[in-house]
């Protein structure tokens, strides 16, 4: 995907809709209404854990390490726990995983790779044919074990953008520890070494582009009054070489209250820049689009608010369009629609029609985009079942339309295209069916296996199945059971239940060998929750359960715990429920409202206070999903589930797991934190472990992804299986 509206999500995500108040200004005198009976009700004057909150202060640190050791001593105590971290250990370093590849312009495969003896992990190339070979001849590029080394730094890789069409002169990005902010390099891919006197931005959140071999778009920190009050850029400036950030001439400012900007070039397949563009994040799904001209004055394109520019095939730019809309031409889109424009006579004139590619129905979703030279491919969903399709630009502007020869009722992940020819990676992958990695040519629709992960654990004797959950307002919500086919209907299963339910993120089936390997082949039940909030039937689906509505998720999650327990395939004693970042907050709500329901809760890097979510790292630019708690009325709705301050005395809460990483800079560790002491001041055991390197993915190595898989795991077999 070329453009985002809005940053990318909270998975993440790897976590924007206008309020959804009126149009006159907030009032924010009106006292705050009082929460459930025996809530929290804290403000930043009364919460007696706002300390938790300075990341790296003594005391709060001082509180960490306590936890740590208490935590650690009984999870790695566990005679089950050695077993475990040994397990998941094999499998995260393991040498016979699919080496995602990604195609260059030369024709060459990419790769970043980490196992045991590369644990930072290495950039290395090959070509095609030596790819599709069982033991592909690679070179390194950049070794990032051997730099943390020579620097004394603990570096995570975090990407590079290489500039077209040679692709020689990289960007190349490192984190400290895994944080967001990165610093920016320039590297030489055929001297193996960082450019001297090259571009070397320091460390900042933001994004950079290429536009010519001595020319940037840089969006990052220029100091004082140059970030959005989501901590994000709000400037983009054109950066030559040999000039410093502070001689970085301006080229767009946004408002403090956007969620960011940035600047890419629109280039064609051949690397020539068609159009130089500049994003305005208005919020977390709102969006504006600016074209950079000849003179330094910008000019905004004609596109909803709420859309995504996907790619450019053949002169036609590919948009989606996540709102219904009323193009300057006349025409009439509706939510989810895929269209496109050719772009020049498009720039020239805004009012040059559409063409509709595709129309998704109300079960369908376009999970993914992609296009290779001369052809649009894309992973379309039906009943979160995929299958990729192949369309084509005719001379008369229609779209011709093929589907890709692959395996049906799978999950399906559009890989790297490639710009020279119409060939494409798809990896094709199922709960217990192994990930397979096709090379398909998309000019004639043939597909072939390159690559295949063997199976990490034996599913011979499972299955999958698919029921619906009858949410509170009758929604029926689809979900997924993974389990044994010699399965007894109960109660007594051990059963682990998985929800994320926001910013449009889609749970797909996939093959997971830890959860196999360390779950499922010891008698567990995997679940996963195709909850309204998430993406899996488009864009309606997520909204319908966005700000004032957000309760209408964590209803859906209650309705698939309480399905599963009705249909005797598991009981309150035996069931478990897990998820990260909004996915916490989906457990912390669950945990508050239906404890009930729950023996256990891993909840993993989550959002918590929803009081002060906005005032913490990247917060504020997810107001648009949650609402503003400034404004009393908005304040309401998040009161009557936010975790923190529901937390109350007397309730039949299971001992939980709660996780986070002190180098997290997207959710803030505080709000675990919060949680753990919390807990602990109401008199509940609580286990909390948080992890000093890791950032938002929790694990800033192979190593310590293992451990916390262990620790989860040892976690959830003392609470469902004893």
């Amino acid at each position: 995907m070329i453009r985002r509206a809005g940053l990318a999500a909270l998975l993440a995500s790897t976590l924007i809709g206008p309020p959804a108040i009126a149009q006159t200004a907030p009032d924010r005198t009106s006292p705050n209404p009082p929460l459930i009976e025996g809530g929290f009700a804290t403000t930043d004057a009364t919460d007696p854990y706002l300390w938790l909150e300075d990341v790296e202060g003594e005391r709060a640190m001082a509180w960490v390490d306590a936890r740590n050791t208490q935590s650690l001593g009984v999870l790695q105590g566990d005679p089950r726990y050695e077993t475990l971290h040994q397990q998941a250990l094999d499998l995260v370093q393991a040498r016979d995983r699919i080496p995602q590849p990604g195609f260059t312009r030369t024709g060459a495969v990419d790769n970043f790779w980490q196992d045991a003896e590369h644990v930072r992990g290495i950039w290395r190339r090959t070509t095609l044919d030596s790819y599709r070979t069982d033991a592909p001849e690679w070179q390194t590029i950049l070794d990032i074990d051997a730099l943390s080394a020579a620097e004394g730094r603990n570096w995570v890789y975090k990407g590079s953008t290489c500039l077209p069409p040679e692709e020689r002169l990289c960007l190349v990005s490192l984190s400290d520890g895994g944080k967001d902010a990165v610093v920016v390099r320039e590297f030489d891919t055929e001297a193996r070494a960082f450019v001297d006197g090259g571009f070397d931005l320091p460390e900042s959140k933001g994004g950079v582009a290429w536009v010519d071999a001595d020319t940037l778009l840089v969006a990052r920190d220029f100091g004082p009054g140059t970030l959005t009050s989501s901590g994000y850029p709000m400037i983009v400036k054109r950066l030559k070489r040999g000039q410093s950030i502070d001689q970085a001439e301006t080229l767009f400012t946004g408002q403090p209250s956007d969620v960011s900007v940035s600047g890419f070039a629109l280039r064609d397949a051949d690397g020539v820049v068609q159009a130089v563009l500049i994003n305005r994040g208005v919020s977390f799904y709102e969006g504006e689009t600016h074209r950079l001209n000849a003179d330094g004055t910008t000019t905004q394109l004609a596109l909803p608010a709420k859309s995504d520019i996907n790619a450019l095939v053949q002169g036609q730019l590919v948009v989606t369009v996540k709102q219904a809309w009323t193009a300057p031409s006349g025409q009439d889109f509706q939510t989810g629609d895929l269209i496109a424009w050719p772009l020049s006579a498009w720039l020239a004139d805004p009012a040059t029609p559409a063409r509709l590619i595709i129309r998704p129905t109300e079960r369908e979703s376009i999970e993914s985009v992609t296009a290779t030279r001369n052809r649009l491919v894309v992973a379309l969903f039906d009943n979160v079942r995929g299958a990729a399709y192949v369309y084509t630009p005719n001379p008369d502007g229609d779209w011709a339309r093929s589907r890709l020869d692959l395996p049906e009722n799978v999950s399906v992940g559009l890989g790297s295209a490639s710009e020279v020819d119409d060939q494409v990676f798809v990896s094709v992958s199922g709960y217990l069916t192994p990930q397979s990695l096709y090379l398909a040519d998309a000019a004639d629709g043939g597909a072939a296996v390159v690559k295949a992960l063997p199976a990490k654990f034996d599913a011979a004797y499972m299955t999958v199945a698919q029921f619906e959950a009858r949410s509170a307002d009758g929604t029926l919500i689809p979900y997924f059971v993974v389990h044994g086919t010699a399965l007894a209907l109960d109660g007594s299963n051990p059963t682990l239940l998985y929800g994320y339910g926001g910013f449009q993120s889609s749970l797909l089936p996939g093959y997971s060998a830890t959860v196999g390997k360390l779950w499922l082949e010891r008698g567990g039940i995997y679940v996963v929750a195709n909850t309204r909030g998430g993406g899996e039937f488009g864009p309606n689906w997520h909204e319908a359960a966005l700000q004032r509505n957000r309760q209408r998720a964590h209803e859906d999650f209650q309705a698939v715990a309480q399905d599963l327990i009705a249909r005797n395939i598991t009981s309150q004693p035996h069931l478990g429920i897990m998820g990260g970042s909004q996915g916490g907050l989906f457990m912390g709500a669950m945990l508050t409202q239906r404890p009930d329901l729950i023996n256990a809760a891993v909840i993993q890097v989550p959002l918590f206070d929803m009081f002060r979510f906005h005032r913490l790292l990247a917060g504020a630019s997810w107001r648009a999903e949650y609402g503003d708690p400034d404004i009393p009325e908005q304040r309401a709705w998040i009161g009557e589930y936010s975790p923190y301050q529901n937390l109350r005395a007397g309730q039949p809460y299971p001992e939980v797991f709660i996780h986070t990483s002190t180098k997290d800079d997207r959710v803030h560790p505080g709000h675990a934190r919060k949680a753990a002491a919390r807990l602990e001041e109401l008199g509940y055991p609580v286990l909390f472990y948080e992890n000093t390197d890791g950032g938002h993915a929790a694990g800033a190595n192979l190593r310590e992804t293992a451990r916390r898989i262990a620790l989860e795991y040892t976690y959830l077999t003392r609470r469902l299986m004893d």
